[in-house]
């Protein structure tokens, strides 16, 4: 169904878009969506971070007695 909307379909969407909501309300939304998108850039590099640091205190509490066994 939305396989040939193509450029002039893209276009037109576009200028009724712009006529509904007036270029102000659609600036500061975009505004809004890139500040979401960056705040969740930092969210998965802070997880990634946390993730890593968390590899890194990692330790083998297996009992002495038990490592010999494997």
């Amino acid at each position: 169904m939305l396989n040939n909307i193509g450029l002039p379909g893209l276009l037109l969407i576009a200028v009724v878009v712009l006529v509904l909501f007036g270029r102000g309300k659609i600036s500061s939304l975009m505004g809004e969506v890139g500040k979401g998108i960056t705040a969740f850039k930092k969210g998965v590099d802070d997880g990634k971070a946390e993730l890593e640091e968390g590899m890194d205190a990692a330790k083998d509490v297996t009992p002495a007695d038990e490592k010999d066994k494997a």
